[in-house]
């Protein structure tokens, strides 16, 4: 039986991530300078910053698709970046991935698209991977939409789509890239809705990389903000308009119109 590294035993259940000192470089260029956060179990966890920040970086050295150059990161009392690839393999079984495009495959139905990771990582049977297929359909609303192609479908359609595959394997941690990417308003907030009522249903680790001030205020349960590679600020969505921190007002009210309306509000408050 492979051997995983282990910090202290019996808190599977708390399912926590957390990283440790994490640092990255590529070549001369520090990417990430110590990055040290805990992203917490039955929440959504956001990591926000400007682009080249160090967000993508962070992500993927969270789930293993990039090695830190030093630091560790831990799910619950494993240490993560110490496993090999069979060990990482049994982690990765229980994440899901929401792709900032989705990443259907044009060439299969809804149904199929779905069901793909249980045709690829379970024994279950025809009639079983029906039942959780149709189960995570309904799920996201798109009850009865089996047989469309993702041709069909609108960008919030598709945007469940990708939202049922990724939580047809009952995951423990859920990662989600740009989840409201190219979605108009309206339909960002359904999105934003069903990860968080299935982030809670379900107590999962959603970790969001996003930019989307309306997805901070909505779902920022734990909020990682990063600049130049270090953890600027951290807190929640009802702190976060009140920080101080000039990077991360600056990051917030980035857009001349917001900051109209914040010294317009900073005037009525005087």
């Amino acid at each position: 039986m492979p051997r995983c590294h282990y910090r202290q035993a019996g808190l599977n259940s708390q399912r926590m991530i957390r990283a440790e000192n994490i640092c990255k470089s590529f070549g001369q260029q520090e990417v990430l300078k110590g990055i040290n956060f805990t992203f917490e179990t039955g929440k959504c966890n956001l990591i926000i910053g400007r682009s080249g920040s160090g967000k993508t970086v962070l992500v993927k050295i969270l789930v293993g698709l990039l090695k830190p150059t030093s630091g560790r990161v831990w799910y619950d009392d494993i240490e993560f970046t110490s496993l090999n690839a069979e060990q990482m393999r049994a982690i990765r079984m229980q994440m899901g991935m929401l792709f900032q495009g989705s990443a259907l495959f044009d060439s299969l139905t809804v149904e199929e698209n779905v069901r793909f990771p249980l045709d690829m990582f379970t024994r279950m049977s025809a009639k079983e991977k029906t039942e959780r297929v149709n189960y995570c359909l309904e799920r996201v609303n798109l009850a009865g939409s089996n047989k469309k192609y993702p041709s069909e479908l609108s960008g919030g359609m598709q945007k469940r789509v990708g939202i049922a595959r990724a939580i047809v394997l009952n995951p423990k941690y859920l990662f989600c890239d740009e989840p409201n990417s190219g979605l108009d308003p309206k339909t960002a907030i359904v999105i934003d809705d069903l990860i968080r009522s299935i982030t809670q249903e379900n107590n999962i680790t959603t970790i969001i990389n996003t930019h989307d001030m309306n997805s901070v205020m909505e779902n920022g349960d734990n909020i990682c903000f990063l600049f130049e590679g270090r953890v600027e600020w951290s807190g929640n969505r009802h702190e976060v308009l009140g920080s101080s921190n000039e990077n991360l007002q600056s990051f917030i009210f980035a857009s001349p119109f917001l900051q109209r309306l914040r010294q317009a509000a900073l005037r009525s408050s005087t």
